[in-house]
């Protein structure tokens, strides 16, 4: 009984502390490390196939997340609709992820997130009705314009993974903030179980090219670090922004993530934005700040 009470007096100052940090707070360190995972992850691709770094991420973030939230106590409780749509969440985590490398691999980093872009645009031009908003969603666009510029007819197959990881990261943006609004279910624990699921899809894809790594313990401990800095993280940051932001708004957020990319891969992985690239980042920064939230109608 005194244990329960002493778990009971923790959570709401959990809570109380969480809520009194801005969603765009959590949402900004969300998209440095959406980013600086891979940008490892693609140092990691001289060890270890593409899709093997793609199953270590998943399978390192499911093993942190069962351990964390042990989601299968929660999951025999949970609606039927419920457990679906945590099912839904989980193929969409794993084959986005599985394109996404599969085009970085091909493409440089700030490419492939502009290409990312794309999805979510187009629900940020569903959601908004304010004029100074559709500004702003054009505003965002132009800038992701200028930092595709170059490269997009590059590599028609590395093109291709891009736009079928913007498919899919709109996908994870409608179903993750359906989750983080679920009334009595934690969206930090339905993730946990989301993350369980796209282990079981992404297994028998990637398992192969992984086991290469089992006797190489830096490919091993990279991967393990990869996988906590972008599918536990962000993707729990994600959560926390979500529960506060209308869809809308959110989405126009993920305009953030071609600008952090383009700082990232210069840093980590030398890949040097242009003036062009600089204009882009500075429109998509601009958009943020002339974005104002919305009530949320979804």
């Amino acid at each position: 009984m005194g244990q329960s009470s002493g778990v009971i007096g923790v959570a709401p100052r959990v809570a109380g502390a969480t809520q009194r940090v801005p969603p765009v707070a959590y949402f900004g360190t969300s998209s440095l490390f959406h980013y600086l995972g891979p940008s490892f992850a693609v140092l990691l691709f001289a060890r270890v196939d593409v899709l093997g770094v793609a199953w270590l991420r998943i399978a390192a973030a499911a093993a942190v997340f069962a351990c964390w939230r042990r989601p299968w106590r929660t999951w025999p409780s949970l609606p039927r609709d419920l457990r679906l749509l945590i099912v839904e969440l989980g193929v969409v985590l794993a084959v986005m992820n599985t394109c996404f490398y599969l085009a970085i691999d091909r493409l440089p980093l700030a490419t492939v997130a502009a290409i990312e872009f794309v999805g979510p645009v187009v629900l940020a031009l569903i959601g908004f009705r304010s004029r100074r908003n559709m500004v702003a969603v054009v505003a965002t666009a132009c800038g992701v314009y200028l930092l595709t510029h170059v490269r997009v007819l590059g590599d028609p197959v590395g093109v291709a993974c891009a736009l079928a990881n913007a498919a899919l990261f709109a996908a994870y943006i409608v179903l993750a903030h359906r989750v983080s609004r679920q009334p009595g279910v934690s969206g930090v624990d339905s993730l946990a179980a989301a993350m369980l699921c796209a282990l079981v899809v992404i297994f028998p894809i990637g398992a192969g090219s992984a086991a290469h790594a089992a006797s190489d313990v830096v490919a091993l401990l990279a991967g393990i670090g990869v996988g906590i800095a972008s599918s536990v993280v962000p993707y729990v940051l994600d959560q926390l922004a979500m529960a506060r932001l209308d869809r809308a708004s959110y989405a126009l957020l993920v305009a953030l993530l071609p600008a952090c990319a383009t700082v990232i891969g210069a840093v980590v992985l030398a890949q040097l934005p242009s003036a062009v690239d600089v204009a882009g980042i500075a429109l998509v920064m601009a958009a943020i700040a002339l974005h104002r939230p919305e009530r949320d109608h979804s």
